[in-house]
């Protein structure tokens, strides 16, 4: 069976004839949208069913849930792109959003400040279990609901990211290493918890101990001791961290960095011999230098315990089922030349009849042209030069020109190589860079 986080609150059972005929039925998401908006809305746990088991179907990360003036709003993120899929009564929200709260066991008379939940979607045709993580919030006209949903048939491991071979190599090599700090970098959403997670999946192994501490903790991996951080109970990041290095581990994961204490105990224990893993919200890999200094840490103690600062981003790949490949413009092709000057031949090299690939749009991939997504990546490699640099003080700026000299490439360069390689478009990587 395929399980998520254990402790779950509530669990709805998908009922073997509603899974088939959704199944048969829902291919996409106007197919989706036609069978919510004809939906007989009387029973409002098989209307819950149907929101829940098509955006599963269609692979919808986020389900929300929008009150408006007159009516509701009910939207999906696919793809990281929110899309409409129907307009629901008011009368018929309320009786969700008090089904929703009772199976995550949240308080049903509480409409005025926020709260957060989890329940759980069982398929049991499937043997499958996914995670729902829901969060209220009060709006002018109700409470907006947000569902994320946590599958974990995404769990990848290193060789699922969609790696080029020499940062493919580079990472391999990094996370084997017996000490030091490996911080990933990214707004939300950008998929550093996933990348996280392929690094604990990959380097798994009964001869080590891992222990993380999450806020909260999405998916359960065997063989991994994961905490989740909780202030009101006195266990934060910082708290969590000081209990952790006593129980003798040799990989720490912790969820984010963010304040001064939580980072100066992870970076010593990336001193005292443990590898650790953390993220950081900057806006690329320089950026986790200066953040890390902003919040009041040391240079002296940031430049020898961080071995590799990543940034990422997700772009759409292209749908397979409906891609065309065209010859590249004139202008184009000087675009993807002037964006990968410099950049080694043996990462890349220009055919001499560049195809480029350009979305069309079926019903494999909802008529948008895409399907499923895929990181885009930069890593500075943090050597003695770079130290050296590092406990300097410089600028972001310099320590990105500094990385780009030593043979960097940014996160739009990966991009564009995505593009030369005919994985996505150059609109959308001018979509996320």
């Amino acid at each position: 069976m395929l399980k998520n986080s254990k402790g779950v609150s509530g669990e709805i059972r998908i009922t073997e004839s509603i899974s088939e005929k959704l199944r048969r039925d829902v291919r996409n998401l106007p197919s989706l949208q036609e069978k919510i908006r004809s939906f007989e809305k009387e029973n409002i746990s098989e209307f819950l069913e149907l929101v829940l088991m098509g955006s599963v179907i269609i692979e919808s990360s986020d389900i929300h849930i929008e009150p408006e003036e007159e009516n509701v709003r009910l939207r999906m993120r696919i793809d990281g792109v929110l899309h409409d899929v129907a307009d629901i009564d008011r009368e018929l929200c309320n009786k969700i959003t008090s089904r929703i709260k009772l199976l995550s066991r949240v308080k049903i008379n509480i409409e005025d400040r926020p709260q957060d939940g989890r329940f759980t979607i069982w398929i049991p045709k499937e043997d499958l279990s996914i995670e729902i993580r829901m969060s209220t919030l009060p709006s002018e006209y109700g409470e907006t609901i947000v569902m994320r949903l946590l599958d974990p048939r995404k769990l990848i491991t290193l060789d699922g990211l969609g790696l080029r071979e020499d940062l493919f190599e580079l990472f391999k090599n990094e996370i084997t290493k017996p000490n030091g700090m490996i911080i990933v970098t990214g707004p939300t959403g950008s998929g550093k918890t996933t990348t996280l997670y392929a690094f604990l999946k990959t380097i798994n192994d009964p001869e080590i101990k891992i222990v993380t501490i999450e806020d909260p903790v999405e998916y359960h991996l065997d063989g991994i001791s994961q905490t989740r951080a909780d202030s009101s109970k006195g266990y934060d990041f910082a708290s969590g961290l000081r209990t952790i290095v006593r129980q003798d581990p040799d990989v720490i994961l912790v969820g984010e960095i963010r304040d001064l204490e939580t980072a100066q105990i992870s970076m010593q224990a990336a001193l005292t011999g443990h590898l650790v893993f953390s993220t950081l919200h900057t806006n690329d890999a320089a950026g986790a230098i200066a953040r890390l200094q902003a919040i009041g840490e040391n240079p002296i103690n940031i430049a020898p315990s961080i071995n590799l600062a990543i940034a990422q981003r997700l772009v759409r790949k292209i749908c397979k089922s409906c891609a065309r490949f065209v010859e590249a413009e004139e202008e184009t092709l000087k675009k993807l030349k002037e964006e990968l000057e410099g950049v080694s031949e043996n990462v890349v090299s220009f055919p001499e009849i560049i195809k480029l690939a350009q979305k069309k749009g079926c019903r494999e991939c909802s008529y948008t042209g895409y399907r499923g997504r895929a990181g885009i990546f930069e890593a500075l490699v943090v050597d003695e030069e770079m130290e050296e640099l590092i406990l300097s003080s410089p600028s972001t700026s310099k320590i990105r020109n500094k990385a780009i000299e030593k043979g960097m490439l940014t996160m739009r360069q990966d991009g564009m190589i995505k593009v030369l390689n005919g994985e996505t478009t150059i609109e959308e990587v001018d979509r996320v860079t």
